[in-house]
């Protein structure tokens, strides 16, 4: 989750790109991605949800959180042919003209609206903007009865595929809230319990066109998730997703029928800092489109987020406040168009 620039048009038509960058897409230097230096590792835990015993599978995703903060998952039980429709349902809603994603274009007044399509930005010197090269759809993705007359009607079938895709990936995510509070040595149901009785649940489908030069411009800002879990599905075969390891870029290999799983803030937040919501961005490729459907489960703006009792003793004393949700996006927002730093803001000084 990125911040949002306000521009009233979009760049991309029909699923075609221009030859060459436009100055309002070009990054400065020491903001470009850098794509010819080679990481020293090659990819993110994949963890077999069918692994037995079940110990090993709650072992496995405890060392990602800690480690890496990113894991793969695959045998997970969604249907393979639900996620591609998904994916491709998206890629055709981008790839309307221009006019028919009009109304849901993100402006100042609509900022706050349940459904919108947004191109990110990044303030460089003073309030100069650099638009990344990508569209985002956002919505939320569960419960959908009171919001789906919002969703797009074209292409056809979307509406209904998003709210059959949503039912999959709640019990998913229910499933990975249980399996993340076991590897914390917590209840099942700790982590689901202390995001509140009312989470939040957004959805964003990202769109990356062809790029002319993926060395100059970004698909996504780096940035870390401000809620708790993130479930992501991504085009096989084009590798944009990047996760910041030890000071290096390390590419989130798509894998067939495979789920990228993130920790957020909240998450980190309440394990008390054992488990890492890290910086990570998506860069562009030159010969290939690419999508994406990330789904996000979080607090409600009331919710009180801190440090789990249980997870706090003399040799690990609190490492953040409690606050209600809504100050940390106060403070989320406060720092719109940067490389957000809003955890920090919530450390308890020593």
């Amino acid at each position: 989750m990125d911040s949002q620039t306000q521009t009233q048009t979009f760049h991309f038509v029909n699923g075609s790109s221009p030859s060459s960058l436009s100055p309002d897409h070009i990054l400065p230097q020491e903001k470009r991605p850098n794509l010819t230096h080679t990481p020293l590792l090659s990819s993110v835990p994949v963890i077999d949800m069918t692994e037995e015993p079940h110990a090993s599978v709650v072992q496995k995703i405890s060392k990602a959180c800690e480690e890496f903060g990113f894991f793969q998952i695959i045998n997970h039980g969604v249907p393979r042919e639900l996620c591609d429709t998904v994916l491709a349902l998206l890629a055709a809603f981008f790839e309307l003209p221009p006019q028919e994603k009009a109304p849901f274009l993100a402006t100042d007044e609509t900022r706050h609206r349940q459904v919108k399509l947004v191109n990110y930005h990044v303030k460089t010197d003073g309030e100069t903007r650099v638009c990344m090269w990508s569209e985002c759809l956002a919505h939320p993705w569960h419960p959908l009865d009171d919001v789906v007359h919002l969703l797009p009607q074209n292409p056809l079938r979307y509406r209904e595929v998003i709210a059959e895709y949503s039912k999959e990936i709640y019990v998913l995510m229910k499933r990975l809230l249980s399996l993340i509070s076991q590897g914390l040595g917590l209840e099942q149901d700790c982590l689901e319990t202390k995001l509140g009785e009312t989470p939040t649940f957004r959805a964003q489908g990202n769109y990356y066109p062809p790029c002319p030069d993926p060395e100059l411009t970004l698909g996504l800002n780096v940035h870390t998730d401000i809620s708790a879990l993130t479930i992501v599905r991504q085009s096989e075969g084009v590798t944009g997703l990047q996760v910041l390891q030890n000071g290096n870029w390390v590419p989130v290999e798509p894998i067939p029928d495979a789920f990228v799983i993130n920790i957020g803030d909240q998450i980190q937040v309440l394990s008390n800092g054992r488990f890492r919501s890290v910086h990570h961005r998506a860069v562009t490729n030159k010969t290939r489109k690419r999508v994406s459907m990330a789904t996000f489960y979080g607090p409600s703006k009331d919710t009180i987020i801190g440090p789990i009792r249980d997870l706090i003793d003399e040799q690990h004393p609190p490492l953040y406040r409690e606050y209600h949700f809504s100050e940390f996006l106060e403070e989320f927002f406060k720092q719109e168009g940067t490389r957000r730093m809003v955890t920090e803001m919530f450390e308890l000084k020593a």
